[in-house]
């Protein structure tokens, strides 16, 4: 514990046992750590410094009522795919050419990859930036209180495993799980 309470003291964060007891069960439990308190007691301020004694960059998502998983977790990147579209619609003739007939058409264009819902076209938000960062991340979930029932449904969801689903992709995990503080 003297370990941590070192590294936070270099950071500038005067942190008790109980906080280093905390940070170490986090660390090594792989659980989140609920702050609690008034506003300007330090909750934030434990997730930056944290974050900084560990050289992992600090995620943070701002909670609000009606954040959904959108917002929270991905988005697919429409302008892009749209403009994919245009520079596909400009090519079509030159990859269907040596077919004959509507199937060997479709069996010609099957033979390409889906790109419109891959990586190249997702937009990662602080969740999915979190859960899939190897060398490990600091994710504040900041204001958790003000978040919809259903999106703490989800929440405990991606928690649990710290791994993300994507229909169209898989599933996605770090190497290093992030170390999560909810205030």
């Amino acid at each position: 514990m003297e370990l941590i309470q070192t590294k936070f003291e270099s950071e500038g964060y005067i942190c008790n046992n109980q906080i280093a007891t905390a940070i170490f069960l986090s660390q090594n439990l792989h659980k989140p750590i609920l702050v609690e308190g008034p506003p300007g007691v330090g909750k934030t301020e434990l997730a930056k410094a944290t974050a900084a004694w560990m050289n992992k960059s600090l995620i943070r998502l701002q909670c609000y009522e009606g954040l959904d998983e959108a917002k929270a977790l991905y988005e697919w990147k429409y302008g892009k795919q749209l403009l994919y579209t245009q520079v596909l619609k400009d090519k079509l003739n030159d990859i269907i050419s040596d077919t004959s007939g509507l199937e060997s058409s479709i069996e010609s264009l099957h033979n390409f990859d889906d790109i419109f819902f891959s990586d190249k076209f997702l937009e990662p938000r602080p969740l999915l930036k979190a859960v899939s960062d190897d060398e490990g991340a600091v994710l504040l979930i900041d204001e958790i209180d003000k978040s919809d029932d259903e999106f703490e449904a989800f929440l405990l969801e991606i928690l649990s495993d710290y791994q993300v689903s994507i229909p169209e992709i898989g599933t996605i995990e770090g190497k290093v799980k992030p170390i999560v503080f909810l205030t």
